[in-house]
């Protein structure tokens, strides 16, 4: 099983990023996929997910408006495209999938700084 996750890197203030996480091993499509974040001192948090069929999407209150949740089932992989970024989204983030059981990718590094 893998989650390997991509498109991190640094951006300025107001930019965009899309992150993408492969998924390999596992059935996708059974799986709800989330991206979550983690800041230097803070704990993880949940910034967006999607059902299995897409369908449903969630998102954090801080990034309504500005980031989207996405999935291409024929292509195993989900996306988080992020726009309007800001310092505070500065982070690690991670993929997770989520049925019976649920893995973790090893999460991509995201700074937003000028």
């Amino acid at each position: 099983v893998q989650l390997v996750e991509s498109g991190g890197g640094l951006v300025q203030p107001g930019g965009s990023l899309r992150l993408s996480c492969a998924a390999s091993g596992f059935i996708f499509t059974n799986y709800a996929m989330s991206w979550y974040r983690q800041a230097p001192g803070k704990e993880r948090e949940l910034v967006a997910a999607i059902a299995s069929t897409g369908g449903i999407t969630n998102y954090a209150d801080s990034v309504k408006g500005r980031f989207t949740i996405a999935r291409d089932n024929a292509k195993s992989t989900v996306y988080l495209q992020m726009n309007s970024l800001r310092p505070e989204d500065t982070a690690v983030y991670y993929c997770k999938a989520t049925w019976i059981t649920l893995y973790w990718g090893q999460g991509t590094q995201v700074t937003v700084s000028s």
